[in-house]
């Protein structure tokens, strides 16, 4: 059972059903690599799965699958640094599934980043040994990680021996699914012991060829011996427990890849770091202080079970992607550095991500962008495969930019490999550029703005007005062949290729791209305008096309409501009540369909959010002006409509959507808004998708909940140099503040509680903050406190105005 407070995650007793789902979320991470919350005496097997990955480090490997050769790569599982087990002497290796447990329980610090362990072992006849473990993955030096193992006979005296280990036996194989491709990414394994008792060891991955070095020191009292096995370099010990008296193990572990700045040799700075690094106590203080500074940049004040979760949440964005993150030439990875889901590949769902991380650790977010931007050329070539200008980026990246989504897909309730289509998503361009104009807008960053974003946003929209067609019918450009955000549907019902017309969320967003890379380049410094004319050979005729696009893309409707794509409308109604009744959990709709012979592309169905991510993306007025651009009037009945209809279609196969419809909702339709948020706060908590937070937590929904709190409740846009607010607080989430950092004011706190909105700029020498609310506009000068009193607000359902998720 789980235990939450402000400042720990708990679980109490051993329970191997559960131990995948608490790996996961008792992972340490520091932004550069993070381990699985594994316990150190426990080898990878069908209950535990240690496993450690450093960001970016990806490795590409051949399978054989349905008679076909099939490439994919991963981010690597590297060698094991926890290895440390025990037994008394003579007798067998001491586990929670080998030895009788007579408590254990399991904390994760999240202040200070520590996880702290204890279980009781019965040792026979012997009596009782208690081990009591902390270990840290280091936030202050991303390269060091420490385990401290304390040792307690608590009846007769006992002999211990200790074997601990750098483990180069691993392989990728956390995710069931996968276990029958090649995971053997680790080549070359070397181990050794230097002159000074520490043990090394060192290995490359096999096709990209980075090397990787570990060192290891062990502290104790008592002589440790130092060798190696094949792929495994060990060190042991044996202690002399007497009754009450611990005795303390301290293991300390350097890591370094060929992909890091500054150093010659991955082993060498292994070595020379691990053997420089002070000793435990002193690792735990400057690794405390680095954590009590990112609570203080990242700072969230929610009460009660909501509050909990929600710093669970950040302390995983954190450990995921922190300031040592903007030294890397990295993504967000979809499950963060947790687990081998999604082969730790980079979605969209930095859409969910990065306008967090904007207005906490803005130079996080521009190194998360220069990701991108460094795979731009590569985005272009894959446009030109398809005979089209300008950027087409990938619906899975990893280490190079191409196109990283698997040709097939496993599905385990039929056993069937079938064809994956959504690499037709090319809306990953548009959350890119939405990405590129939030980071700017909340930052100020003009000089990114006006280079490479300037530069991302005009090839992704030179790709969508390529992409469109003309219909003579209609009098509107088209934009066929593509998948939306919903997923299941890839086709038309008995078509011969994948693919569908006039996706609503793919149109407007390609409309909105083109609009805003038209403002951006008017508004350029005309030198900086005439290099980039240049460069990319633009002329007025283009220009005049990507205005004509944005105003004439088709968005299709029926019977009142915005259609998901062309001819959604026309599909069957689905028999949701006895889908239900036959298999219970039906989220996962597409897998339940094809293992009864069936297929969700028939039905109007949906996995997650289309239309309405709309919604979550665009304020009321930006929505609205949207729209009528494009040549439609969206008012509050047609988008409630909408709303309504799409709730009542929506399986929820993904843990960004219940995120999304209560963003919507806290606006739309407020009652039935917390029934939404809390489906996004436990997703992973509770493992709600069933057994998919063992493979890795969901980054973008944990940092889409912190957004609610942040953005989405409050109203909160940054645009035209200002802070707007418009405070829309749930009867459950009505009381709570946050710290963010705005254009280089640190720590600005706002607070809503009972009605009222405090705004406080702490003293700079910066200019002061414009806010704008509903109705008024107040400038908050550094060093001030802003108390505003917000009007209450009705229930009932309010127009479109305020009906839309900021």
């Amino acid at each position: 059972m789980t235990a939450t407070a402000a400042s720990t995650w708990e679980y109490d007793g051993y329970d191997p059903a559960e131990e995948r789902l608490r790996e996961s979320l008792c992972t340490l991470g520091n932004g550069y690599f993070a381990t699985r919350g594994a316990l150190p005496e426990c080898a990878a097997d069908d209950v535990h799965y240690p496993g450690t990955y450093v960001a970016g480090c990806y490795d590409r490997l051949t399978s054989t699958v349905a008679g076909r050769e099939v490439e994919n790569e991963d981010m690597v599982n590297l060698p094991d640094w926890l290895p440390l087990r025990f037994r008394a002497t003579g007798g067998g290796w001491l586990t929670p599934d080998t030895a009788q447990v007579l408590g254990h329980r399991q904390v994760v610090h999240l202040d200070s980043g520590t996880l702290e362990r204890h279980t009781r072992f019965r040792l026979g006849e012997r009596g009782v040994l208690a081990v009591r473990q902390t270990r840290l993955v280091h936030m202050a030096d991303p390269h060091l990680a420490c385990l401290r193992t304390e040792f307690t006979a608590e009846t007769d005296a006992v002999d211990l021996d200790v074997e601990a280990a750098l483990d180069g036996r691993v392989t990728n194989s956390g995710v069931p699914r996968y276990r029958d491709l090649a995971g053997g990414h680790l080549t070359h394994v070397r181990a050794g012991a230097a002159d000074t008792g520490t043990v090394w060891l060192r290995c490359r991955t096999r096709t990209s060829d980075i090397g990787v070095g570990l060192a290891c020191r062990l502290t104790a009292d008592g002589p440790v011996a130092a060798g190696a096995e094949e792929r495994r370099a060990v060190q042991r010990l044996r202690l002399r427990l007497e009754p009450g008296r611990a005795a303390v193990v301290d293991k300390t572990v350097a890591l370094h890849t060929s992909r890091d700045a500054a150093i010659s040799d991955p082993l060498r700075a292994a070595v020379d770091r691990v053997e420089c690094a002070p000793g435990f106590d002193g690792l735990l203080r400057t690794h405390r202080t680095a954590w009590a500074q990112l609570w203080r940049r990242a700072g969230l004040d929610v009460p009660g079970e909501a509050g909990a979760i929600l710093r669970l949440h950040l302390f995983h964005v954190l450990q995921t992607l922190s300031p040592h993150t903007a030294d890397l030439d990295v993504g967000v990875p979809a499950r963060g550095l947790h687990g081998e889901a999604y082969r730790g590949h980079v979605f969209w769902d930095e859409l969910f991500v990065l306008p967090y991380l904007n207005l906490h650790f803005p130079e996080v977010s521009r190194a998360l962008l220069r990701y991108r931007h460094r795979r731009l050329e590569r985005a272009r070539s894959a446009a030109r495969a398809l005979g089209r200008r300008g950027a087409l980026y990938p619906w899975q990246s990893g280490s190079d930019g191409r196109e990283e989504t698997q040709q097939l897909h496993l599905n385990p309730r039929s056993g069937r490999w079938l064809p994956d289509h959504s690499h037709l998503q090319h809306h990953v361009g548009s959350a890119i550029a939405y990405n590129v104009w939030q980071y700017c807008e909340a930052s100020g960053d003009a000089e990114f703005l006006h280079t490479k974003g300037a530069e991302m946003l005009l090839q992704i929209a030179r790709f969508w007005a390529d992409s469109a067609v003309w219909d003579d019918r209609l009098g509107r450009h088209r934009i066929r062949g593509v998948v939306g955000p919903d997923e299941y549907h890839e086709a038309y019902p008995g078509a011969g290729r994948p693919g569908l017309d006039d996706n609503a969320y793919t149109n407007v967003t390609a409309a909105w791209v083109l609009t805003r890379t038209l403002e951006v380049l008017a508004a350029l410094p005309e030198p900086r305008r005439r290099e980039l004319v240049e460069r990319t050979e633009l002329d007025y005729a283009e220009l005049h096309r990507w205005e004509e696009v944005s105003r004439t893309l088709h968005i299709p409707f029926h019977d009142g409501v915005i259609s998901q794509f062309e001819g959604y409308g026309d599909l069957a109604e689905l028999d949701w009540r006895g889908l239900r009744a036959r298999h219970g959990d039906i989220r996962r709709l597409d897998r339940v369909l094809e293992a009864e012979g069936d297929t969700v592309n028939r039905y109007q169905a949906s996995k997650q959010a289309d239309v309405l991510m709309l919604g979550y993306l665009f304020s009321p007025s930006e929505l609205r002006s949207l729209f009528a651009r494009l040549g439609h009037r969206l008012d509050d009945v047609t988008w409630h409509r909408t709303v309504d209809y799409y709730l009542a279609r929506t399986s929820h196969g993904s843990t960004l959507s219940g995120l999304v419809h209560g963003w919507v909702l806290a606006r739309a339709r407020r009652a039935e808004a917390w029934t939404y948020v809390q489906e996004a706060l436990k997703g992973d908590v509770a493992d709600l998708q069933g057994g998919t937070t063992g493979e890795g937590i969901h980054l973008g929904a944990m940092a889409g909940t912190l957004d609610l709190v942040q953005r989405g409740l409050t109203g909160l846009e940054t645009r035209s140099g200002a802070l707007w607010l418009d405070p829309v607080p749930l009867p459950e989430l009505s009381s709570y503040g946050f710290a963010l950092r705005y254009r280089g004011h640190w720590g600005v706190r706002l607070r809503l509680e009972h009605g009222l909105l405090e705004i406080a700029v702490p003293e700079s020498g910066r200019l002061p903050i414009d806010v704008r609310l509903p109705g008024r506009t107040v400038r908050v000068q550094p060093g001030d406190t802003c108390r505003l009193a917000l009007p209450d607000r009705p229930r009932a359902a309010a127009p479109l105005s305020r009906a839309v998720g900021s």
